[in-house]
Parts: C-alpha cells; structure tokens; sequence
C-alpha cells in the first residue's frame, strides 16, 4: 500500500495546502471575537495556531538496501570451503579410528602374550641347562718353522637338563673354537642330539686346525708360560637349539657360550692331559 500512499498525497497538494489556510483564517476571526470577552483565552490560541502552522510531515517510507551479490570466483570459493570442512573432518575422524584400533589390538596382543607366557611359565617352570667343562686334552700341538701353529683338542662336557617337562634339541650348525690372545687356534661342532628332561650327557668334542700365530706372539706365549707356568685360552661356541615344551616346539634360538680356561701348559705328548687351574663361562641365548 506504499504506492497507493504516496501518489494520493501527491496528486492533491494544493487542496491541503488551501484547506489549511481557511481553517487557520476561521480560527483567528473566532478567536478575537472571543478575546473580547475572555482575555485568558490568547495563551490557548497561541498553543493552537503553532499547532496549526506546522506543516504536516510525511515520512519517507523505508527502502531496504540490498547488499551487492558476490562475486563467481568468491561463490566457488564459498562452496569449495564448504565441501573441504566435511571432508577433512571425516579424515580425522578416520585417522582417530585407526590409531585408536592399533593401540588397542597392541595392548590386547600384548596382554594375550604376557598371559600365555605366565600360564607356560606355571604349568613347565623352566630352568636353566647346566654345562661344565670336566676335561681338557691337548693331543697335538706343533710350531713349525714359519710360525705356523697346528693344533688338536679334546674336550670332554657334561650337560644336565633339570627340567621336568622340558627337552632340548641340538641342531645341525654349529660352530666352536679356540682362541689365544684373540688368534684362533682351532675350531669344532657341536654334535647333533636330543637331551630329555631331567638328563646329563656327556658328550666329547674335538677341535683342530692350523694357524699363522707369528714370530712376535709365539715369543710372547712362551715367555708368559715360563714365567706363569700358565696359559689363558678363550673357548667360543654357538650352537642352535629348540627348545621342546610338552608336545610343542618353539622356534630355532642361537645358544652361546665363552669359557675362560686356564691351563698349566701346552705341551703335547701321546695322551698328554692337560690340568686346567681355572674355567669360567658364560651363556647366552640369542632370538
């Protein structure tokens, strides 16, 4: 009805404007026939002839600015920015989910392992081989001219297993030695056998070989055994195993072993049997 409003007003001015004009001319006539009898009455017609005079304001009606429309390139924008928000929070929603997942199957797997291994442990309580070194033979021992050392040995070992309802597998692969101020000397294998539970075997190995000891430290071995009366010698071996639980076998492992031997002398001789004065030896198992 806004523009009904306006063009009203608009096609009749002058009739408003004439209009109000008589009505003030009325006015002041009455108003002086009136102020002959009641001269209080000026003030009431001062109020209303500037009631009168003031013209008549019509507003404006108001015109909603409409704000200028964006651009193409900013609308893709817009709409890009829109279609990337869901899609990088799905991804971390996903990231989240995954790692979440992975440290919950580690610690389950981890606690399913502990827990396995507990219960082995309970139900087979594993202990520890014992190996002692009962005999040592030195059956061949040479130096030719050019330093060139040949040498034999016999060993003699004892291995006990404690355990009730475990046995041991000595696998093919293995490898022993003999070594003198870190030149080796000869080298040997383990034999290949099954040890029961609660059983000790003996077993007897022969290490043999030659080396290129040099003029420098054969003088040295033999002016320590003059003043000593004693030989160190470093005894090396690997051997693999697997280890029997029951009925079930665990995977292959790598067993080592380095013995300190200490001996009175290096002499060799037709069944010459060497006195050892000391042996100190260390395992390890290797995964």
């Amino acid at each position: 009805h806004k523009k009904n409003y306006h063009t009203n007003f608009e096609g009749r001015p002058n009739a408003i404007c004439n209009t109000t004009k008589s009505s003030l001319e009325t006015h002041k006539a009455f108003s002086r026939q009136t102020s002959l009898h009641n001269p209080s009455s000026h003030a009431v017609d001062f109020i209303l002839g500037l009631e009168m005079a003031e013209p008549h304001r019509i507003h404006p009606a108001a015109v909603d600015v409409e704000s200028p429309l964006p651009s193409p390139s900013q609308a893709a924008k817009s709409g890009e920015n829109d279609q990337q928000q869901p899609k990088s929070s799905r991804r971390r929603s996903c990231c989240c989910r995954c790692l979440c997942c992975t440290v919950l199957t580690l610690v389950v797997l981890i606690i399913a392992i502990g827990a396995t291994i507990g219960i082995l442990y309970l139900v087979f309580r594993p202990k520890i081989p014992k190996y002692s070194l009962d005999r040592l033979t030195l059956s061949n021992f040479t130096v030719d001219d050019d330093t060139t050392i040949s040498a034999t040995f016999n060993l003699t070992v004892t291995a006990r297993n404690p355990n009730r309802r475990i046995g041991i597998y000595y696998g093919h692969g293995s490898h022993l030695s003999a070594w003198y101020n870190g030149t080796r000397l000869c080298t040997g294998s383990f034999p290949v056998f099954f040890q029961g539970h609660r059983n000790t075997t003996v077993v007897s190995l022969l290490l043999a070989g030659e080396t290129q000891l040099g003029s420098g430290l054969l003088q040295e071995l033999q002016q320590h055994l003059q003043q000593t009366g004693t030989v160190l010698l470093d005894f090396r071996g690997r051997v693999p195993v697997r280890v029997k639980l029951g009925r079930l076998k665990l995977p292959k492992v790598s067993f080592k072993v380095r013995c300190d031997i200490v001996v009175n002398s290096l002499s060799s001789g037709s069944g010459n049997s060497i006195s050892l004065r000391s042996s100190h030896c260390k395992f390890k198992l290797k995964l």
